[in-house]
């Protein structure tokens, strides 16, 4: 067997699914599944069961992609050592968010201080985010909700109030607070469950024993402050997201003191975590601190 059955295997073992696999791979399906097959015969064992065009990993395929995360983690890292003793000139460093423009400005440091080091970015929920790190298809981690996947530590970036936007027309639009209450009856704009913004809404209005009015739902959170203003709807955004451009809202506070967010950087405490990603690291906290109210000058 080579690396490329196994990094092959393991894909498949992930998702499942031989078509989905070979789509990202950009490879012919036909040929990912006799790679899986020859793999399949060198070991002597069925790896899958096969139901149709379905897959399932079966009890021997459980056991060796055990051994398999362990041998290409392994491998990986030490590539990454590798890259680290020939200094940040070179290497790669992969990373995770929820909004990629909340590490815009860390990325625009790092890729100044490091211009040899390459830069792989994605954008998904903090559940996304948190599997690919735990995958280890991720180093880090930029996630709005305190980690809770075993395996990951986390350090936390930036605490800020989450607060009410409305269109400069709404009938709120001169206030300065507003209690939830009042709000019983506002059309919201949102996302999906899975985001840290519905996390937020739907928790504030359970505390007043009340429920949203959603008359949109999505998975778009940057088309949000958008749709406000436009006088759709009403919605929480991060305080962080005043200093934006984009197009006018008016901002509220709202009464409830869990109305707010944590924005952590995680990653994982089993692997090796490269130089460039360490560097990252010390840079996001640099930078937050010095975008923080009251952070050094």
């Amino acid at each position: 067997m080579d690396l490329l059955q196994l990094r092959y295997f393991r894909m498949v073992a992930r998702a499942e699914n031989i078509t989905r696999v070979a789509e990202e791979l950009r490879v012919a399906q036909p040929s990912l599944s006799r790679t899986i097959t020859r793999l399949e015969n060198e070991l002597g064992v069925p790896l899958f069961d096969r139901q149709g065009r379905r897959l399932r990993l079966n009890r021997f395929g459980a056991a060796f992609l055990v051994r398999v995360d362990r041998a290409l983690d392994e491998l990986d890292g030490a590539r990454r050592e590798l890259d680290d003793l020939a200094g940040l000139e070179r290497g790669a460093i992969t990373i995770g968010a929820e909004n990629l423009r909340v590490v815009q400005n860390v990325i625009a440091d790092f890729l100044q201080a490091y211009p040899g080091v390459r830069v792989q970015l994605f954008s998904g929920t903090a559940a996304q985010v948190s599997a690919r790190l735990a995958a280890g298809d991720l180093d880090l981690g930029v996630v709005s909700l305190t980690p809770d996947t075993p395996g990951l530590a986390g350090q936390e970036l930036l605490d800020e109030e989450v607060l009410l936007a409305v269109s400069p027309t709404h009938r709120l639009a001169g206030r300065d607070r507003v209690t939830v209450a009042e709000l019983a009856t506002e059309p919201f704009i949102t996302t999906s469950p899975d985001y840290w913004q519905r996390i937020v809404l739907d928790r504030v209005f359970a505390r007043a024993g009340l429920r949203p009015t959603i008359v949109c739902e999505g998975d778009e959170p940057s088309a949000i402050r958008g749709l406000i203003a436009t006088g759709f709807g009403i919605g929480l955004l991060p305080a962080m997201a005043r200093d934006y451009s984009g197009p006018a809202v008016a901002w509220l506070h709202l009464d409830d003191v869990y109305c707010h967010r944590t924005l952590h950087l995680v990653w994982r405490t089993d692997a090796y975590l490269p130089l460039a990603a360490r560097r990252f690291r010390e840079l996001a906290a640099e930078r937050f601190a010095e975008d923080r109210p009251g952070g050094p000058e």
